[in-house]
Protein backbone atom coordinates (compact mmCIF):
# COMPACT_ATOMS: atom_id res chain seq x y z
CA UNK A 1 0.00 0.00 0.00
CA UNK A 2 1.55 3.70 -0.71
CA UNK A 3 2.76 5.41 2.11
CA UNK A 4 0.25 8.34 1.16
CA UNK A 5 -2.68 6.14 2.13
CA UNK A 6 -0.78 4.99 5.19
CA UNK A 7 -0.13 8.67 6.83
CA UNK A 8 -3.57 9.82 5.54
CA UNK A 9 -5.17 6.22 7.49
CA UNK A 10 -2.75 6.68 10.38
CA UNK A 11 -3.44 10.54 10.84
CA UNK A 12 -7.01 10.35 10.48
CA UNK A 13 -6.74 7.66 13.35
CA UNK A 14 -5.56 10.10 15.63
CA UNK A 15 -7.96 12.74 14.86
CA UNK A 16 -10.73 11.21 15.17
CA UNK A 17 -9.62 8.82 18.01
CA UNK A 18 -12.41 9.36 20.15
CA UNK A 19 -15.03 8.40 17.58
CA UNK A 20 -16.16 5.22 16.37
CA UNK A 21 -15.16 5.00 13.01
CA UNK A 22 -13.62 2.15 10.36
CA UNK A 23 -11.07 2.91 7.60
CA UNK A 24 -10.33 0.76 5.09
CA UNK A 25 -7.25 1.22 2.71
CA UNK A 26 -7.43 0.00 -1.11
CA UNK A 27 -5.67 0.82 -4.48
CA UNK A 28 -9.34 2.88 -4.85
CA UNK A 29 -7.73 4.84 -2.13
CA UNK A 30 -8.77 5.56 1.45
CA UNK A 31 -12.48 5.19 3.03
CA UNK A 32 -14.13 6.41 6.31
CA UNK A 33 -17.56 4.84 7.72
CA UNK A 34 -18.77 7.21 10.20
CA UNK A 35 -21.66 6.94 12.59
CA UNK A 36 -24.52 8.61 11.13
CA UNK A 37 -25.20 10.77 14.70
CA UNK A 38 -21.37 12.03 14.02
CA UNK A 39 -21.38 12.39 9.95
CA UNK A 40 -22.00 16.60 10.00
CA UNK A 41 -19.70 16.55 12.73
CA UNK A 42 -16.55 14.72 11.42
CA UNK A 43 -17.01 17.10 7.84
CA UNK A 44 -16.62 20.05 9.38
CA UNK A 45 -13.02 18.38 11.18
CA UNK A 46 -12.28 17.27 7.58
CA UNK A 47 -12.72 20.49 6.47
CA UNK A 48 -10.99 22.84 8.62
CA UNK A 49 -8.29 20.89 10.02
CA UNK A 50 -5.07 22.38 9.01
CA UNK A 51 -3.57 18.50 8.15
CA UNK A 52 -6.56 17.35 6.40
CA UNK A 53 -8.12 20.68 4.90
CA UNK A 54 -10.48 18.64 2.47
CA UNK A 55 -12.06 22.39 0.87
CA UNK A 56 -13.84 20.52 -1.83
CA UNK A 57 -16.62 17.92 -1.81
CA UNK A 58 -16.37 16.46 -5.07
CA UNK A 59 -19.27 14.35 -4.85
CA UNK A 60 -22.03 12.54 -3.04
CA UNK A 61 -24.33 9.54 -3.89
CA UNK A 62 -26.66 6.94 -2.08
CA UNK A 63 -26.19 3.41 -2.03
CA UNK A 64 -28.54 0.64 -2.31
CA UNK A 65 -27.15 -2.72 -0.92
CA UNK A 66 -30.40 -4.93 -0.90
CA UNK A 67 -29.79 -8.42 -2.32
CA UNK A 68 -25.60 -7.23 -1.92
CA UNK A 69 -23.14 -10.70 -2.57
CA UNK A 70 -26.34 -12.65 -3.22
CA UNK A 71 -25.55 -14.33 -6.73
CA UNK A 72 -29.01 -14.97 -8.93
CA UNK A 73 -27.34 -16.95 -11.36
CA UNK A 74 -24.31 -19.76 -10.43
CA UNK A 75 -22.13 -19.67 -13.07
CA UNK A 76 -19.09 -22.03 -10.65
CA UNK A 77 -20.30 -24.80 -13.54
CA UNK A 78 -21.41 -24.97 -17.01
CA UNK A 79 -25.43 -25.27 -16.65
CA UNK A 80 -27.92 -25.48 -19.35
CA UNK A 81 -30.43 -24.34 -16.93
CA UNK A 82 -28.59 -21.59 -15.55
CA UNK A 83 -31.22 -18.64 -17.57
CA UNK A 84 -34.46 -20.42 -16.56
CA UNK A 85 -33.19 -20.18 -13.04
CA UNK A 86 -32.89 -16.71 -13.12
CA UNK A 87 -36.20 -16.32 -15.32
CA UNK A 88 -38.08 -17.90 -12.62
CA UNK A 89 -36.86 -15.87 -9.52
CA UNK A 90 -37.73 -12.77 -8.32
CA UNK A 91 -34.60 -10.61 -9.19
CA UNK A 92 -33.94 -6.75 -7.90
CA UNK A 93 -35.70 -5.05 -10.79
CA UNK A 94 -38.73 -7.64 -11.42
CA UNK A 95 -40.56 -6.85 -8.59
CA UNK A 96 -44.09 -5.28 -9.06
CA UNK A 97 -44.93 -2.74 -6.64
CA UNK A 98 -47.35 -5.07 -5.10
CA UNK A 99 -44.29 -7.71 -4.58
CA UNK A 100 -41.50 -5.64 -3.74
CA UNK A 101 -39.39 -7.10 -0.56
CA UNK A 102 -40.61 -5.62 2.76
CA UNK A 103 -38.61 -7.39 5.23
CA UNK A 104 -35.86 -4.51 7.03
CA UNK A 105 -31.97 -5.06 5.90
CA UNK A 106 -29.71 -3.67 8.95
CA UNK A 107 -27.68 -1.12 6.93
CA UNK A 108 -29.26 -1.32 3.48
CA UNK A 109 -28.67 2.50 2.74
CA UNK A 110 -26.09 4.38 2.78
CA UNK A 111 -24.76 7.65 1.95
CA UNK A 112 -21.31 8.24 -0.20
CA UNK A 113 -19.12 11.43 -0.39
CA UNK A 114 -16.34 12.17 -2.58
CA UNK A 115 -13.63 14.63 -0.56
CA UNK A 116 -10.88 16.27 -2.22
CA UNK A 117 -7.63 18.10 -0.41
CA UNK A 118 -5.78 19.86 -3.33
CA UNK A 119 -3.67 21.76 -0.46
CA UNK A 120 -2.39 18.15 0.42
CA UNK A 121 -3.29 16.80 -2.59
CA UNK A 122 -5.91 13.74 -1.10
CA UNK A 123 -8.84 11.94 -1.57
CA UNK A 124 -10.83 10.65 0.62
CA UNK A 125 -14.23 8.57 0.56
CA UNK A 126 -16.67 9.20 3.28
CA UNK A 127 -19.59 6.22 3.57
CA UNK A 128 -22.14 7.02 6.48
CA UNK A 129 -25.49 4.02 6.63
CA UNK A 130 -28.83 5.63 7.01
CA UNK A 131 -30.97 4.06 9.69
CA UNK A 132 -34.10 2.41 8.29
CA UNK A 133 -36.65 3.38 10.45
CA UNK A 134 -39.73 4.25 8.54
CA UNK A 135 -37.98 7.08 7.03
CA UNK A 136 -34.30 7.05 5.82
CA UNK A 137 -32.41 10.23 7.79
CA UNK A 138 -29.17 11.71 7.23
CA UNK A 139 -28.07 14.85 8.48
CA UNK A 140 -27.27 17.83 5.37
CA UNK A 141 -23.63 18.94 4.52
CA UNK A 142 -25.19 21.83 3.31
CA UNK A 143 -23.34 23.95 5.96
CA UNK A 144 -20.01 22.63 5.59
CA UNK A 145 -20.01 22.20 1.41
CA UNK A 146 -23.05 24.17 0.07
CA UNK A 147 -21.79 22.67 -3.50
CA UNK A 148 -23.29 19.45 -2.04
CA UNK A 149 -26.87 20.86 -2.50
CA UNK A 150 -28.04 19.22 -5.86
CA UNK A 151 -26.18 15.60 -4.97
CA UNK A 152 -28.61 15.76 -2.08
CA UNK A 153 -31.55 16.64 -4.12
CA UNK A 154 -30.37 13.84 -6.36
CA UNK A 155 -30.02 11.20 -3.48
CA UNK A 156 -33.50 12.20 -1.98
CA UNK A 157 -35.39 11.43 -5.49
CA UNK A 158 -33.50 8.56 -6.75
CA UNK A 159 -32.94 7.01 -3.31
CA UNK A 160 -35.47 8.16 -1.12
CA UNK A 161 -33.31 9.21 1.36
CA UNK A 162 -34.08 12.82 3.78
CA UNK A 163 -31.65 14.98 4.25
CA UNK A 164 -32.23 16.84 7.72
CA UNK A 165 -31.81 20.80 7.38
CA UNK A 166 -31.79 20.65 3.82
CA UNK A 167 -33.19 23.84 2.35
CA UNK A 168 -35.09 23.13 -0.98
CA UNK A 169 -35.09 19.23 -0.40
CA UNK A 170 -37.31 18.27 -4.19
CA UNK A 171 -37.50 15.84 -6.75
CA UNK A 172 -34.51 16.86 -9.34
CA UNK A 173 -34.71 14.09 -12.12
CA UNK A 174 -38.20 12.68 -12.09
CA UNK A 175 -41.54 14.41 -12.80
CA UNK A 176 -44.39 16.17 -10.17
CA UNK A 177 -46.00 13.00 -8.59
CA UNK A 178 -43.74 10.64 -9.50
CA UNK A 179 -43.76 7.32 -7.51
CA UNK A 180 -41.08 5.45 -5.41
CA UNK A 181 -37.20 5.96 -5.94
CA UNK A 182 -35.85 4.81 -9.03
CA UNK A 183 -32.53 3.67 -8.44
CA UNK A 184 -33.43 1.29 -5.78
CA UNK A 185 -33.08 -2.14 -6.33
CA UNK A 186 -37.00 -3.30 -5.97
CA UNK A 187 -37.85 -0.47 -7.96
CA UNK A 188 -39.72 -2.57 -10.79
CA UNK A 189 -37.90 -1.84 -14.43
CA UNK A 190 -41.18 -1.29 -15.90
CA UNK A 191 -42.58 1.37 -13.58
CA UNK A 192 -45.29 1.96 -11.55
CA UNK A 193 -47.59 3.68 -14.03
CA UNK A 194 -47.72 4.14 -17.71
CA UNK A 195 -49.50 6.99 -19.62
CA UNK A 196 -52.25 6.33 -22.46
CA UNK A 197 -54.58 9.15 -24.35
CA UNK A 198 -58.16 7.95 -22.80
CA UNK A 199 -60.85 8.56 -25.63
CA UNK A 200 -63.90 8.41 -22.64
CA UNK A 201 -62.05 10.86 -21.28
CA UNK A 202 -60.41 12.90 -24.22
CA UNK A 203 -57.19 13.63 -22.26
CA UNK A 204 -53.98 11.59 -21.39
CA UNK A 205 -54.00 9.47 -18.21
CA UNK A 206 -52.02 7.61 -15.95
CA UNK A 207 -53.16 3.92 -14.93
CA UNK A 208 -51.04 0.99 -12.90
CA UNK A 209 -48.51 -0.42 -15.44
CA UNK A 210 -49.79 -3.64 -17.74
CA UNK A 211 -46.52 -4.65 -18.42
CA UNK A 212 -45.41 -8.11 -17.14
CA UNK A 213 -41.82 -7.79 -15.75
CA UNK A 214 -39.64 -10.68 -17.70
CA UNK A 215 -36.25 -11.27 -18.27
CA UNK A 216 -34.71 -11.40 -21.98
CA UNK A 217 -32.58 -14.65 -22.57
CA UNK A 218 -29.50 -13.82 -24.83
CA UNK A 219 -29.11 -16.51 -27.39
CA UNK A 220 -25.74 -18.28 -27.00
CA UNK A 221 -23.73 -19.24 -29.77
CA UNK A 222 -21.63 -22.69 -28.12
CA UNK A 223 -17.72 -23.38 -29.95
CA UNK A 224 -17.68 -26.36 -27.33
CA UNK A 225 -16.92 -30.31 -28.04
CA UNK A 226 -20.89 -31.12 -27.88
CA UNK A 227 -21.54 -28.91 -31.80
CA UNK A 228 -18.16 -30.68 -33.17
CA UNK A 229 -19.82 -32.94 -35.38
CA UNK A 230 -22.84 -30.91 -36.41
CA UNK A 231 -20.41 -27.73 -37.32
CA UNK A 232 -18.44 -29.88 -39.02
CA UNK A 233 -21.37 -31.18 -40.89
CA UNK A 234 -23.13 -27.95 -41.83
CA UNK A 235 -19.75 -26.48 -43.12
CA UNK A 236 -18.98 -29.46 -45.29
CA UNK A 237 -22.73 -28.88 -47.14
Amino acid sequence: MSNYRYELSKLLAEVFSDIDIKLTESRLGVEMLIPVDSWVDVAKTLRDDKNLYFEQLIDLCGVDYLTYGEAEWQTDGVSSTGFSRGIKSKGPGRFSWDERREESMPNRFAVVAQLLSMKHNHRLTLKCFAPDEGMLAVNSLIDVWPGVNWFEREAFDLFGIVFKGHPDLRRILTDYGFIGHPFRKDFPLVGNVEVKYDEEQKRVVYQPVSIEPRVLVPKTIRRDSRYVDTMNDQEAS
